[in-house]
């Protein structure tokens, strides 16, 4: 965890206490549905008290808090609840009913119990914070068949966090997008993996993938063996999924329908006695990844496709130039032979990744390489240097700003170097705040007369950095001798397409 909200500084938690809470509060999104209640959690402070760092509201019910309560104090009538749960680390409800606004509600607190941090003088492990559920009890109608399943599971997971054992800490990550919650399907199983309960959501993704009985009374294992019966391909972890022995997630495909499945194993003092399996038709969300797929890598072939032929060109390029008898021929087929090959360097870069954008000091590193060729004039050897770092850039940004570098240490090397004993170029990358700044230094001959040339290798570099780049461009003589030419691209202009968005606090 490199960063923590803000919220934190004012608890007693050190950082593994932190990063337990925060697989606690991943899971608050179910507890709040299949409690039809708010979920808040409370966190020690170094007064004393508690202040709440999480705020969970349901989708199966109205929340009975329209304000976040995030960042604030625990108030009154909740501190001794909140103390007891913590302080003995049982599962304590409210006395009796209270009022807020025109609801009735009642209040359950539930110790969060860490897992395999330090334990307490007990031997047990220590309890961190405390989770409440505020439940809206004014509605006065007999709850439906799954509400009271939904309460029953959500009681279990409860316990479970007062144990210590839910979440999993050994439960891989997965990623958020597809994940199953309780109202897109639940089916509860008992210790021998039949199925004791099937919400009517869940019992409509297995119709469609054509399972037409009762799901009621069957073995889940059986059922979905029949539906990827003549499968080639199977995911290994579906039996562990369908019998709840383990809190993974899995896929199963049948009829054009893909379901995902998530177990969550029910345990109390260490013993399984039954899961939860959530289910959702994820379907589209299927066809839209492999479409991503399909098209990454599309895209990637096509950018190998056209570095092969930049490559083609470029060899040539280089078998004309040898042809040729002319040396004014041969420095212009030379020039350009460079230049194709670092477009090509930056297509070759693409056509490695999924990404859209590239490490532009690898792409730098290997176009210094192609220039390696011409520094060498005379007597004269140089080797380009290195120093800072530009990072990320989109590949419309890459390949301009390669073939400008190019452009500019070859200069350096045939024009500022020549003849020149101990000639060296320098490449320093720099980012402030707003602007990439690149200088491309020698300890050459300086500019001729304090002008710079109209040749097109400086007409190239100027096009491409005014235009392509929207940045500008200076050269400078330095005052020990040689030449700096300094380019400034604000920032704006470079920021990566698939740039990782923050992850909002819990």
């Amino acid at each position: 965890m490199t960063s923590q909200p803000s919220v934190y500084t004012r608890t007693t938690l050190f950082d593994r206490q932190v990063a337990w809470l925060y697989k606690v509060v991943s899971e608050g999104q179910l507890l709040a549905d299949l409690a039809f209640a708010d979920i808040l959690v409370w966190a020690p402070t170094q007064s004393g008290s508690f202040v709440a760092v999480s705020h969970l509201r349901p989708s199966s019910a109205a929340t009975l808090f329209y304000r976040d309560v995030v960042e604030t104090d625990i108030r009154p009538e909740w501190l001794p609840l909140v103390t007891e749960a913590f302080s003995a680390g049982q599962i304590v409800d409210s006395a009796g009913s209270a009022a807020m606004g025109e609801a009735r509600t009642r209040v359950r607190a539930v110790p969060i119990r860490s897992r395999g941090l330090a334990p307490n003088s007990a031997g047990e492990d220590a309890v961190i914070a405390v989770l409440t559920r505020h439940s809206n009890i004014s509605e006065s109608r007999v709850p439906s068949r799954q509400e009271l399943t939904f309460d029953e599971c959500a009681n279990d997971l409860f316990s479970m966090i007062a144990e210590g054992s839910f979440p999993d800490p050994d439960a891989p990550s997965a990623p958020a997008q597809g994940a199953p919650r309780a109202s897109d399907g639940l089916i509860k199983l008992d210790v021998g993996a039949k199925v004791t309960f099937a919400s009517p959501n869940a019992l409509s993704a297995f119709r469609r993938m054509g399972f037409q009985d009762e799901l009621e009374g069957t073995e889940l294992a059986e059922v979905t063996a029949t539906l990827v019966a003549g499968t080639l391909i199977v995911d290994e972890t579906l039996p562990l999924v369908v019998t709840g022995r383990a809190p993974w997630r899995s896929d199963i495909e049948n009829q054009g329908v893909t379901v995902t499945l998530r177990a969550i194993p029910l345990k109390k003092g260490g013993e399984r006695f039954g899961a939860i399996v959530l289910t959702r038709d994820v379907t589209q969300v299927r066809l839209r990844e492999k479409e991503m797929i399909t098209k990454d890598a599309t895209i990637r072939e096509i950018h190998h496709r056209v570095k092969n032929n930049l490559q083609t060109v470029a060899s040539l390029l280089r078998i004309q130039t040898r042809r040729t008898h002319s040396d004014v021929v041969k420095e212009a087929l030379s020039q350009a032979m460079r230049r194709v090959a670092a477009i090509a360097v930056v297509h070759d870069t693409l056509s490695e990744g999924l990404s859209q954008n590239v490490d532009f000091d690898v792409v730098l590193e290997r176009v210094l390489m192609l220039v390696a060729e011409v520094a060498s004039a005379g007597t004269t050897v140089v080797k380009p240097t290195t120093t800072g770092s530009v990072g990320i850039l989109p590949s419309e940004y890459a390949t301009p700003l390669a073939l400008v570098l190019t452009e500019l240490v070859t200069n350096a090397v045939e024009h500022g170097l020549r003849g020149k004993a101990g000639g060296k170029v320098d490449i320093d990358s720099r980012r402030s705040d707003d602007a990439l700044i690149i200088s491309v230094t020698d300890n050459g001959g300086g500019l001729h007369d304090g002008k710079v040339g109209d040749g097109l290798g400086t007409q190239i570099v100027r096009t491409l950095v005014d235009g392509e780049l929207g940045g500008s461009i200076a050269w400078n003589d330095q005052p020990t001798g040689g030449t700096e030419v300094r380019i400034a691209i604000p920032l704006q202009f470079l920021t990566p397409l698939d740039s990782p968005v923050a992850l909002p606090s819990v």
